[in-house]
This record gives C-alpha cells, sequence and structure tokens, in this order.
C-alpha cells in the first residue's frame, strides 16, 4: 500500500507548518536546566549535584562550562514540582521549555542571583511504545523535543505487510485524561492533520494486524488447521484403499 496518498499534489509547493506543537513538561519527566554566567562562582549555587550519563562539557560564547557545575538534572513530580536550588519547590507541569528557561532566568536577574544569567532547559525522557504488528514492537526513549508518528513507525522497522494501514491508534495521557486518535496512514491530510502527529511523552502507538491475520493466531484456527490435516490424512487412505480394492 502508498502511504501519504495525494501528498505529492497536495504538497507541490511549500505550505507553512502551523500545527506543530511544542511538549509540555509532565510527571516523570527529566529536565536537563543549564545555567550559565561569566562567573563560575554564581552558578555553583545552582547545581543540584545530581548527574545523569556522562560528562560532558558545553560552550556559551568564549565561557566553558562543565556539566557537573553548569547543568542539573530534575525530575517532575507527580503534581508537576521540581526542587530547584536556592529557589525550592517550582512549579513547571505543563510548561514548555522555553517557558521553564524564561522564568527561571527572570528569577535569577529579578533577585539578584546572577546578573547575566542565560538559562537553558530540555526534556531528557522522550518515552513512546510502538506495538502491535510493526517489524519491531517495544519501548524506546528519544533524544529531542520533535517526533512524529511517522518517524516512531519507522524507527519500529514499519508495519508489516499484514498490518492495518487506515487506522493506526495513538493512545494519549494527558491533564488526567485519556484519549485515542485514528490516523490514516494513506491518506497525507488525515496524517498531516491529526492532532497525534506529533507524539508527545508516555504515548502508545497500536498498529491492529488484518483480519486474517487475526484468525491466523486464534486458538479456533490452531484446531480447524490440526482438523483440516486429519480429514485431508483420511481422505488420502480411504482413497488408497479404494484404488487398492479395485484392483
Amino acid at each position: 500500500m502508498i502511504y501519504l496518498q495525494g501528498a505529492t499534489t497536495a504538497y507541490a509547493l511549500p505550505r507553512e507548518i502551523n500545527d506543530y506543537i511544542e511538549l509540555r513538561t509532565q510527571p516523570d519527566d527529566q529536565l536537563a536546566i543549564s545555567v550559565a554566567s561569566k562567573d563560575a562562582e554564581l552558578i555553583a549555587r545552582f547545581n543540584n549535584n545530581t548527574l545523569i550519563g556522562g560528562g560532558n562539557n558545553s560552550s556559551v560564547g568564549t565561557n566553558t562550562i562543565n556539566v557537573s557545575s553548569g547543568v542539573s538534572y530534575f525530575r517532575v513530580d507527580k503534581e508537576g514540582n521540581i526542587e530547584f536550588p536556592i529557589f525550592g519547590r517550582i512549579h513547571v507541569g505543563g510548561m514548555t521549555t522555553g517557558e521553564i528557561s524564561a522564568m527561571i532566568q527572570k528569577r535569577m536577574i529579578e533577585e539578584g542571583y546572577i546578573n547575566d544569567a542565560v538559562v537553558n532547559t530540555k526534556i531528557m525522557s522522550f518515552k513512546v511504545t510502538v506495538i502491535g504488528d510493526v517489524r519491531n514492537p517495544g519501548t524506546q526513549t528519544y533524544q529531542g523535543e520533535r517526533l512524529t508518528i511517522l518517524e516512531a513507525l519507522g524507527k519500529a522497522g514499519d508495519l508489516t505487510n499484514s498490518a492495518y494501514r487506515d487506522n493506526v491508534l495513538v493512545i494519549r495521557e494527558e491533564n488526567g485524561q485519556r484519549r485515542a486518535y485514528e490516523i490514516n496512514l494513506l491518506d497525507n491530510q488525515a496524517v498531516f492533520n491529526s492532532p497525534a502527529y506529533y507524539l508527545q511523552q508516555n504515548d502508545v502507538v497500536y498498529v491492529q494486524p488484518n483480519k486474517s491475520q487475526r484468525v491466523k493466531g486464534s486458538t479456533s484456527y490452531t484446531w480447524l488447521s490440526v482438523g483440516s490435516t486429519v480429514v485431508g490424512m483420511i481422505v488420502s487412505v480411504v482413497s488408497l484403499v479404494v484404488a487398492l480394492t479395485r484392483k
């Protein structure tokens, strides 16, 4: 089957992307928040001494900041809060990384902690689960903050030949609610205009097998196959006996 049918005509001329939605922090997200300044001593006060992963260096202008002193890692609790050094509990649930950076930077400057503060926030954990009739089902964690349904299916090895392509299901939980979206991969408009085209943290993508595949894996199908084999053997034996009797 051909994916995104009609896309060649619909996008013959460039069209602006107006439906891109930035990720918003959710409970259990891991945030990396870096603070840059010309004064290393001021930065140290906002280090929570928690490291995840390796100790790379990041450069801001001519000032090189070591991860152990310039970047801190935080886990968002179930109420949407993090415990930030000096400031204490800060509510970040439902905010974009840009909004978080701007809020913390503003406080540092206005409250006189770091006058030249530059704050950058990243979501480190972007977990999506792809299950069903794909070649490599499972849960994977992605780097970055932009993942489309097509990219997720590609990372899962694409759909198998027996998968339905006109009703891929995306299950999403946000703001205490669970919602499901169906996407028809054959229709370019249905894909690109879907609210689930850009995936969010903890989304579950389910690809359904077609009817023949579902029946093939059922108990009834197994017994039917066994029964057909037995009947075939009986017919063969009877035919052989009849043939020998006639001789």
